[in-house]
């Protein structure tokens, strides 16, 4: 039985695709011994080599269309070859993206669009030349367009092949959606395919036409041609079900490709699958997971053992896990385990964003280098709304805190959440300045509504009046009700804020974008007093001592959020403790306090709460200025000559 299992584009080029690894992982566990000859295609790995020899794209347009499925441009590309007209919608695509996108990017894909029909045909004339059986299509996000293409050539020119989908555009409902829409798909596989794919493939094999029908997620045609979906399972496969993936020849495809010259490969693993958070309290906005939520985690020994074996094979550091939060007991199973084996690995994980400096050591300490943790918003009453489990000044901490290990972030400002007001943003925007050392946002962006998300499945929530995003029209030939069984992204009536306020988000934003490579913000606490250094534009002192004991006291308490009673109580108490005069310590002197670091940019106020903002300088144990150290009797407060701006003090 010869099978072919195809990535198309849009998907990354720096790595392989892990459904893929794992299907042909199972196909030959369950069919050993030559049984079965898996070929996996990385049309992706393709694109860029024939779209480069023959137009001067490169890894700029590529990242681009990869990274646009939200605007639907991507898709659009391929839609010509999907719908067998040339020119398909150009003029509809040209009107709906003029002004929306940079010019040479909108000339691009126009020409990409002309060019992707022959690119179609020649990948599945190669396929086809090599008399499959089956041949298998992963869709996720943005290559459904692609996927569904080349099964129509397929169809054309081996209509016997038996043609497969599966992926996170094939489940629930889009899944059956796909199947029903577009003939040249004879099977589509619903959910997990680790169990149904082989069982579709040994009842294809045997010709099992009753064996067919009780796979559950499967969609098929009857004798009569009508569309059948057998229902989903209800539960999700457990861990020990998921396998380790095969990549096969995809490093060495990558170091002949033109992306080779473009990215560095990185490994793709998952730990777990589903979302401990999201099964009790998912994010309003979040549509990831689709039908199966339930959390389930491997084995620690076991993944560890999975990353060391991949890395060992394949001679790569880095790795990407897909899950989509961190098992929190790996931070005293997995991570130990990775330190002790001393890779000098770079992973990249997926965390909440309520994680403690001392937890985050820990995993730098095992190799992880980035994060993607979810901060999304720095208002606790917009965090609140999203049911995202953590306050404003918890992902600030965590910003300073990420900075301080050393570990690098990447998050999104998300904006446009019904019952959301100016205020939440007002007193947000106006402290950016003050975070301007620590990671930005990558951009500010508006919510989209996803399915499977609680703003899609409950109106209540505010999204009541929903549709498929407009830029699914250009793409499909369908009517209204067949996308929207089909699609991902829907549009709704824009809610939260919007004019001056929205503007002033955006420019926020944006100035902490550029003036980050050129700010920082540290202190180093010398037991007996606390010295930092600031080189953000946005402030005019450089250099502050900290020599009170009720400042220093208050200072250290803010490493973590506090309210205002709070923290006077526990100052007193640590004061007292020390032998300090009671009367030191009082609610105006600590509001008077706390207002002049906050004019200062050392603190950020928001909830009711107060956190200081300055990471800790990676050497605690020496801070010279000169050749005499920092000495002083009270706080003082140097002008800017002290440390020349972008001077580094360590």
């Amino acid at each position: 039985m010869h099978i072919v299992l195809v990535d198309m584009p849009w998907s990354s080029l720096d790595a392989p695709s892990l459904a893929l690894g794992i299907l042909k992982r199972r196909i030959l566990d369950v069919f050993p011994d030559g049984a079965a000859d898996v070929e996996v295609v990385h049309a992706n790995l393709g694109f860029a080599d024939w779209v480069a020899a023959r137009t001067e794209y490169g890894f700029e347009e590529y990242e681009f269309c990869s990274t646009s499925y939200f605007s639907g441009h991507s898709e659009w590309i391929f839609s010509a070859a999907l719908n067998g007209q040339p020119r398909w919608r150009v003029a509809e695509f040209t009107e709906h993206f003029g002004g929306k996108m940079p010019e040479h990017m909108l000339a691009k894909a126009l020409e990409l669009h002309e060019l992707a029909p022959l690119f179609v045909h020649e990948t599945v004339a190669k396929i086809a030349a090599t008399a499959p059986d089956v041949v298998g299509f992963t869709t996720t996000f943005a290559q459904n367009a692609a996927a569904l293409a080349a099964a129509r050539k397929v169809k054309e020119l081996t209509p016997d092949t038996v043609t497969v989908f599966g992926g996170a555009n094939c489940d629930g409902p889009q899944g059956a959606a796909l199947h029903r829409n577009f003939p040249q798909v004879d099977f589509v596989v619903r959910g997990e395919g680790e169990i149904a794919f082989p069982r579709l493939l040994t009842a294809l094999r045997d010709g099992d036409a009753d064996g067919l029908a009780t796979i559950p997620g499967l969609c098929r045609r009857d004798g009569n041609g009508r569309s059948v979906a057998r229902p989903m399972d209800a539960a999700p496969l457990p861990p020990g079900a998921l396998v380790t993936p095969d990549y096969g020849d995809y490093f060495e495809r990558h170091a002949r490709s033109t992306a080779g010259g473009w990215v560095e490969p990185r490994l793709v693993v998952e730990a777990s699958r589903g979302c401990w958070w999201g099964e009790k309290h998912h994010c309003t906005f979040c549509g990831l997971n689709g039908s199966f939520m339930e959390f389930r985690s491997k084995d620690p020994r076991r993944f560890v053992d999975e990353i060391l074996g991949l890395v060992e094979r394949h001679r790569v550091l880095d790795v990407w896990v897909t899950d989509n939060i961190l098992d929190m007991a790996y931070l005293t199973s997995m991570a130990p385990l990775l330190q002790e084996a001393d890779y000098d690995l770079r992973l990249c994980y997926e965390i909440k964003s309520n994680l403690r400096r001392d937890q985050l050591a820990t995993l730098f300490a095992a190799g992880v280098s980035y994060v993607q943790p979810g901060v999304e918003s720095l208002s606790s009453r917009v965090l609140k709304l999203m049911d995202k489990g953590v306050t404003g000044c918890q992902n600030v901490r965590l910003l300073r805190d990420a900075e301080t290990v050393g570990i690098n972030l990447s998050w999104n400002y998300l904006y446009g959440f019904p019952g959301e007001t100016e205020p939440d943003y007002d007193e947000i925007v106006d402290q950016l300045p003050a975070l301007h050392h620590l990671a930005p946002p990558a951009n500010s962006t508006r919510l989209k509504v996803e399915r499977f998300s609680p703003y899609f499945d409950r109106p209540e929530l505010g999204f009541g009046d929903l549709r498929p995003a407009s830029h699914y029209h250009h793409i499909y030939d369908l009517p209204e009700h067949e996308l929207a069984d089909l699609v991902y992204i829907f549009d709704s009536p824009n809610q939260g804020i919007a004019g001056a306020c929205l503007d002033r988000l955006r420019t926020a934003v944006a100035d902490w974008t550029l003036a980050y490579p050129r700010s920082r913000l540290t202190h180093c606490d010398l037991g007996g007093h606390i010295v930092l250094v600031d080189t953000r534009p946005g402030f005019s002192w450089r250099l502050l001592d900290l020599t009170d004991p009720v400042e220093v006291t208050v200072f250290r308490l803010l490493d973590t959020p506090h309210s205002p009673a709070a923290l006077l109580r526990k100052t007193a108490a640590r004061c007292a403790d020390a032998g300090e005069p009671a009367g030191e310590v009082t609610e105006e002197r600590l509001a008077e306090l706390l207002a002049r670091w906050r004019t200062l940019g050392l603190v950020f106020a928001e909830g009711g709460q107060y956190v200081q903002v300055a990471p800790a300088v990676a050497n605690q144990d020496l801070l010279r200025l000169d050749g005499t150290g920092l000495h002083g009797t009270g706080a003082s407060l140097v002008p800017a000559l002290a440390v020349p701006a972008g001077g580094d003090t360590r």
